[in-house]
């Protein structure tokens, strides 16, 4: 039965009505953006062509609910819950790198590829002040996280989501995972605050390691009553020919 539905599958994939069902498909996922665009996709699929596809939903479906699992669910199942938080945030924070990438919950990048402070955005309030912070909790492996956490950035008293007005506690420093360590995560989380804050940490620049090592993002919470996450991105990724030149700018 199963190789049916598969041969089946494979066989809707390639014909004209699997491209209508995809664009349908494609149009329901971007309503937030152009409500219209469902009206006008669905118009062109016909109750014919969904009832044939309605046999074929189990597989296609399966092929798509990847991208289409919400960043708590993808946190909890990547274990930043609890390793680096108690509670996962609901909301994605949308995070983008040089060369139009964007970070998808879980994505695996390069260092070469994150070397470069990214964009980050999220539903603010323009009337309210937000912590931003990145940070690595498998250092130095996630078999051995004896520095748990690394933490490659930190912002506090961001006005909305204008970033480059926040304070900067910690400077950007890109991925930089030890060669034969695997898979890092690296986890953006975003806080909203009560008020501005008066931090006493030392500002650390983005030329030192010093500082970085044995942080905790959720002491860091509670130390200013920050709560629970409102927001949270992350990728994952490992030693590239990148990360000797970064532990060069970082004087090692």
């Amino acid at each position: 039965m199963n190789t049916a539905r598969f041969g089946f599958a494979r066989y809707m994939m390639k014909s004209p009505f699997f491209k209508q069902w995809n664009n349908f498909v494609r149009a329901a996922t971007m309503a937030s953006v152009n409500g219209n665009a469902i009206r006008t996709a669905a118009t062109k699929v016909t109750y014919k062509t969904f009832a044939i596809l309605q046999r074929a939903t189990p597989v296609l479906i399966s092929l798509r609910t990847v991208s289409g699992k919400s960043i708590k669910v993808v946190m909890e199942e990547n274990c930043i819950v609890p390793d680096v938080i108690s509670k996962a945030p609901k909301c994605d924070a949308k995070v983008e790198y040089a060369g139009g990438i964007s970070v998808q919950p879980g994505m695996v990048l390069t260092p070469t590829q994150v070397k470069d402070q990214p964009c980050v955005e999220w539903e603010a309030d323009p009337s309210k002040l937000y912590t931003l912070c990145m940070t690595d909790p498998d250092a130095p492996s996630r078999k051995e996280p004896k520095f748990r956490e690394w933490h490659h950035w930190l912002v506090g008293n961001i006005p909305g989501k204008n970033v480059a007005k926040g304070q900067v506690l910690s400077a950007y420093i890109g991925s930089g995972p030890p060669p034969e360590t695997g898979l890092h995560r690296y986890v953006f989380l975003i806080y909203e605050q009560k008020c501005k804050l008066a931090f006493d940490e030392k500002p650390l620049p983005n030329n030192s390691a010093d500082g970085r090592g044995g942080f905790k993002i959720a002491e860091f919470a509670n130390k200013y009553d920050l709560g629970d996450p409102i927001a949270g991105n992350f990728y994952q990724a490992e030693f590239d020919d990148y990360v000797p030149t970064l532990y060069k700018q970082l004087g090692a």
